[in-house]
């Protein structure tokens, strides 16, 4: 007997596979390391996630007869809930973080190495702190635009 009251794990949000969403704010963290093309494959990646996320959950959607709209409506809300949460916010961020503490460290007349590897290593320490913060952000602005039913 199957209990309808377990909710089944969400593998795009509850997962190991919610990190692949983030590859492009690692490439963000080796920005200074790399070339253009490995940093712009990141986003490639990420986005590819995002798009599988909003398939999938539309599809799912679909397949339980729910309305077009209905469908489209989920499909939006997951790749912009995804896009703001998984790409835009946090490759900004990453990529501000590592660029203001590349600059301190010029600035600070660091030995050549500190300026050219420690803002990587920031960048990427800093993506499991930035994580949930952004997710919940994202989760209000949806909440508070997107997701809102107004009535008249």
């Amino acid at each position: 007997m199957v209990n309808e009251n377990v909710k089944e794990k969400d593998i795009f949000r509850e997962t190991w596979i919610r990190y692949t969403g983030y590859a492009n704010e690692v490439g963000e963290a080796f920005r200074h390391l790399v070339s253009r093309r490995l940093v712009h494959g990141s986003y490639v990646g990420a986005i590819s996630y995002v798009v599988a996320d909003a398939s999938t959950k539309s599809w799912r959607k679909f397949q339980e007869d729910e309305s077009l709209v209905q469908v489209a409506n989920v499909a939006a809300d997951v790749f912009l809930w995804q896009m703001l949460a998984s790409v835009i916010l946090p490759g900004y961020t990453i990529n501000r973080i590592t660029h203001l503490s590349r600059l301190m460290f010029k600035q600070a007349r660091a030995r050549e190495s500190i300026v050219k590897y420690m803002p990587t290593a920031i960048g990427l320490l800093s993506i499991p702190i930035i994580v949930h913060p952004i997710d919940r952000f994202v989760d209000f602005v949806m909440d508070e635009t997107f997701r809102t039913k107004k009535t008249i």
